[in-house]
């Protein structure tokens, strides 16, 4: 099964109507609203607001473990992040589709993982970027017509607030491609939960370093947004038309041995939510 959270500008999947709406709790509180159900060719597709209706949510206020915790309790298999970026390389002009590959987490605010009070996991996160999700969502833009720059690295800034002109140019230094607020800890906690996770990135702007743009603001993001919306959305459901790729990858046991809190040790509730995150996974504890 397909989930996708949509970014900003981003707020629906189906225009028809004929979605189930679903509203539930976690263990890590409400997500971010209700999750819509709906079936795109043979594949059923979960979405998710990330910053919820009406966009009450800022990038560090979202509840990033509750929704990443719904969409794999309703079963899904397959994450797609669209998120809003800010350029950092002239050859990625706005109204560009980036697949990337890397991130860098500059965030320092946010809750990271499901695993605390006592429970402690190590799960590697080397490669943040499902290979095998990234070539089928690339392979989905070219049925669909749409350009995509089929890598790069994604930096992750706490935000509310814009980078100033020194941290962009700092960031581009560091060989960084795009600049977002959401994709941190989203990643993190899709591979903990051995989900298959991409990320398509919508620039909107230039950011700061580009001295012969417009310095970013909302209302520059906005002019930019609704293009990038469209063929993100439009990939998404070529996408989930010709079928999700199978599951050949390792994201699926990223908690096998990585668990390394003794099983006796857990409480009983806890690992009642575990169970929802590990499945049938054996050498998990």
């Amino acid at each position: 099964m397909l989930a996708v959270i949509g970014g900003s500008g981003i707020y629906d999947l189906d225009e028809s109507g004929t979605s189930e709406s679903i509203a539930l709790e976690t263990p890590f509180g409400p997500p971010s609203g209700p999750i819509r159900k709906v079936r795109i060719g043979e594949t059923d597709v979960l979405f998710l607001a990330r910053h919820g209706a009406g966009h009450i949510y800022s990038p560090t206020s979202v509840p990033y473990r509750a929704n990443v915790f719904a969409l794999k309790g309703l079963g899904a298999t397959h994450l797609i992040g669209l998120s809003a970026v800010g350029s950092l390389r002239e050859e990625l002009p706005p109204r560009t589709l980036v697949i990337p590959d890397q991130l860098i987490d500059r965030t320092v605010f946010r809750e990271r993982t499901f695993f605390e009070s006592g429970i402690v996991a190590h799960v590697g996160i080397a490669d943040p970027f499902c290979r095998h999700l990234r070539d089928a969502i690339v392979e989905a833009a070219n049925r669909e017509r749409c350009v995509v720059q089929q890598d790069g690295t994604y930096v992750c800034i706490e935000g509310p607030q814009f980078s100033t002109r020194a941290e962009s140019n700092l960031f581009r230094s560091w060989g960084a491609s795009v600049i977002g607020m959401t994709a941190m800890p989203e990643a993190r906690l899709a591979r903990e939960a051995g989900l298959c996770y991409a990320m398509l990135a919508l620039v909107t702007d230039y950011d700061v370093w580009h001295d012969s743009e417009e310095d970013v603001s909302v209302e520059v993001v906005a002019s930019n947004l609704q293009a990038n919306s469209d063929n993100a959305l439009a990939i998404v459901m070529q996408l989930a038309a010709g079928g999700l790729p199978k599951l050949m990858c390792e994201c699926k046991l990223a908690l096998q041995h990585a668990i390394m809190t003794d099983e006796d040790h857990i409480p009983a509730e806890a690992l009642a939510w575990m169970r929802v995150l590990t499945g049938d996974l054996t050498g998990t504890y």
